[in-house]
């Protein structure tokens, strides 16, 4: 009987026919453990990413909001839309998104932070935990609003340096500095000048000294000439300047009396000089004002054409310049009416295609020296001479490069909603948690 026992002992020892069967059910366990802690896992990544994506959405929409101070108190509005249309999968369980501001790098409430969580049970392992899971998620996005550029000097150069001051020069223009070239330097201060100003903006990048860095905003690429398509008026009446006497007695002087119209070869002032209001075109030659003689020009404007120049401002001590420039009314019954508003305040327009020859435009005068309005010149240089003291409520120069040097004082009392806007930058959104 033992014998037989021991034989079927060895026959089931050698016989293998089973192992598989007992294999099998001793991993069966960890194979179904396996497999729905990977279909969990898989469920909770879609869940996150889905969440994360939804907060993501909702701190830039917000952002955008709060950088537009049109819509900034909407911005958690903004924030529950963007969050709400990224939702899918999680909706039925996600919680309503908390928003706040938050300082970042040193700012103070130019952040809003998104957050949210959800909760549901998952498949495999709420069945053994009896729990379920918890998602929580976060997003910060930081913004800076846009900002709209004037200026009173402007360089219009899309290469090198278009505005330099040196020397001793005291510039004082509140209303703003830019210059339109993306190079380096684009604006150039020396350091014993002296600036006075409110904003300085370039596409390039600007050397400035220490008291004027605070105000400078370099690389915006939307600056912009504001007159880039406006087409410079005619006169095509000819006209000549010559000096005639005038009075009797000891009261017998010599004095120009002058008419709209065009002045080929320029007006070289050589008495005191009078211009009625009107478009004046300077067809070649220049526009010398810097004799020892008095000009005054009421509602006028300077055109500029086949390489003329400008020489404004006195030399002497008894004499002054005193202009102003032209206004829309100026314009009535004339081909121009319909661009009035747009020639209005402009006191010289240079042809694009004038190309004056070296040394280009130049600024000179004295203490009672007042000279208004824009001076625009899209294809000159202006140099602001190293004598000049030249004073204005608003003066404006728009050029191709502008000069400042020497010991030039220059001071523009335009305000700063009257100067030319010159571009604006678009707010800057980033998310950054």
């Amino acid at each position: 009987m033992l014998r037989a026992i021991r034989r079927m002992a060895d026959r089931l020892c050698r016989n293998v026919c089973g192992n598989a069967m007992m294999m099998m059910a001793i991993a069966m366990p960890a194979l179904i453990g396996g497999a729905g802690l990977a279909v969990d896992t898989a469920q909770w990544y879609l869940w996150k990413r889905e969440l994360q994506h939804s907060v993501d959405q909702a701190a830039i929409g917000a952002a955008w909001a709060l950088s537009n101070s049109a819509a900034s108190s909407t911005y958690k509005t903004r924030a529950q839309q963007e969050f709400d249309a990224n939702q899918n999968i999680t909706k039925t369980f996600a919680t309503t998104p908390t928003v706040t501001l938050a300082n970042y790098a040193g700012g103070t409430n130019n952040s809003v932070v998104v957050t949210a969580t959800a909760s549901k049970m998952l498949p495999f392992s709420s069945f053994l935990t009896g729990a379920a899971v918890n998602i929580a998620v976060k997003a910060q996005a930081d913004f800076a609003a846009g900002a709209n550029y004037h200026a009173c000097l402007v360089a219009t150069s899309n290469t090198g340096t278009g505005l330099a001051i040196g020397g001793n020069a005291n510039v004082s223009a509140k209303c703003g500095l830019a210059a339109l070239s993306c190079d380096d330097n684009a604006v150039n201060i020396d350091g014993s000048a002296t600036v006075v100003t409110d904003s300085i903006a370039t596409c390039g990048t600007a050397t400035v000294p220490a008291a004027n860095q605070s105000v400078v905003s370099d690389h915006i690429t939307g600056l912009k000439d504001p007159y880039a398509n406006l087409t410079p008026p005619d006169n095509s009446t000819q006209q000549s300047y010559s000096c005639d006497t005038v009075g009797t007695g000891n009261n017998k002087t010599t004095q120009a009396t002058l008419s709209a119209g065009t002045y080929k070869g320029g007006i070289t002032v050589k008495c005191t000089t009078v211009l009625q209001p009107g478009v004046y075109v300077i067809d070649g030659g220049d526009l010398d004002l810097t004799a020892n003689y008095n000009v005054t020009g009421t509602n006028v404007m300077f055109v500029l054409k086949n390489g003329a120049r400008i020489k404004f401002g006195g030399n002497g001590n008894n004499n002054k310049v005193v202009l102003s420039p032209i206004q829309a009314s100026n314009f009535t019954g004339t081909p121009y009416a319909a661009s009035a508003n747009d020639y209005a305040g402009m006191l010289v327009f240079e042809d694009r295609n004038n190309n004056p020859a070296n040394p280009g435009h130049q600024l000179n005068g004295n203490s009672t020296s007042l000279i208004e309005g824009l001076i625009y010149l899209p294809s000159g240089n202006m140099t602001v001479l190293g004598t000049a003291n030249v004073a204005s409520q608003c003066l404006q120069i728009t050029a191709k490069t502008i000069t400042v040097s020497g010991n030039a004082q220059l001071q523009t009392l335009c305000p700063t909603d009257s100067s030319m806007t010159v571009g604006s930058s678009l707010a800057t959104i980033r998310l950054v948690a």
